[in-house]
């Protein structure tokens, strides 16, 4: 028999935890590079090499209640039963009156985890950071899909409730529908920092959720991913948009779109799993 391993500084039970890490390994729509479904033991594993220690916030999580759920079992190819589970068990998550803290998987993942968020906590704004808007109204005819995942998301929150950033590939129309319905910042280039800082005092005293697509970050940081896009931010950047975001009413968090099979140096997990860590250790 094997034993499962848990993401590191997980030990707390599901009952006493506060954040409830939880693996949705799923990739049915990938448009390109496919792997995604094998990231949340892959990020796990690479864990096991960081400490535990953040000399960014001064805190460890020996300090927190931090359970460790495993993986959702999903039905490979099924999209709507695999969503189905996800939102079952995020919603006893936050039912529960917990922090979700979701690892994909693509980043389809995301639109049942905001249902079911968006269910509990009236007036959800949703903090999107990305290479790409994800806002096609379909991709090749199919309206699930990671690449319509935020025109889902922004349907479900209404108009002027999703905030974008990093995003630098998109197409006109996108574009359009984003000046229309959500909040996009400039194009990424490095401006992250800077555009989230200068949106920070209108997400102040809402319930926040936030989807962190890996790519968001520069493939020089970050190669493992399945739509890698250059002229990203940098791994330090996105360290620190976690900090800033840390000071807000999280109420959700997932990271999606870390590919292994194009992880040799495995950088990326490595990325993620410090990651995690400075969700958790944010959170306030």
């Amino acid at each position: 028999m094997f034993e499962r391993m848990e993401f590191m500084g997980a030990r707390s039970s599901y009952g006493e935890a506060g954040v409830v890490l939880l693996g949705a390994p799923m990739d049915w729509t990938t448009s390109f590079r496919a792997g995604a479904r094998h990231a949340p033991p892959a990020v796990r594993l690479v864990s096991q090499g960081l400490e535990e220690y953040s000399p960014y916030l001064d805190r460890d999580l020996g300090q927190c209640l931090f359970h460790d759920a495993g993986d959702l079992a999903l039905p490979p190819g099924d999209v709507p039963a695999s969503l189905r589970n996800i939102a079952d068990a995020a919603g006893r998550i936050i039912g529960d009156g917990k922090f979700p803290l979701l690892l994909g998987g693509e980043h389809l993942v995301t639109l049942p985890a905001v249902e079911r968020a968006a269910s509990r906590y009236p007036g959800l704004t949703v903090v999107h950071l990305d290479a790409h808007a994800d806002l096609a109204d379909d991709y090749m005819g199919l309206p699930l899909s990671h690449a319509t995942v935020m025109r889902r998301v922004s349907e479900l929150v209404g108009d002027g409730n999703v905030f974008q950033f990093g995003v630098r590939s998109c197409t006109r129309p996108e574009v359009e529908y984003a000046r229309r319905h959500t909040r996009l910042a400039g194009p990424g280039l490095g401006a992250l920092i800077p555009s989230l800082e200068e949106n920070l005092p209108h997400l102040k005293d809402r319930p926040v959720y936030v989807t962190l697509d890996i790519d968001v970050v520069d493939p020089a940081f970050a190669p493992g991913t399945g739509t890698a896009e250059p002229g990203g931010c940098t791994s330090r950047d996105v360290l620190t948009a976690v900090h800033l975001l840390g000071s807000l009413h999280l109420v959700g968090f997932d990271l999606v779109e870390v590919c292994p099979p194009y992880d040799q140096s495995q950088r990326t997990a490595l990325l993620a799993a410090e990651i995690v860590r400075e969700v958790v250790l944010s959170r306030r």
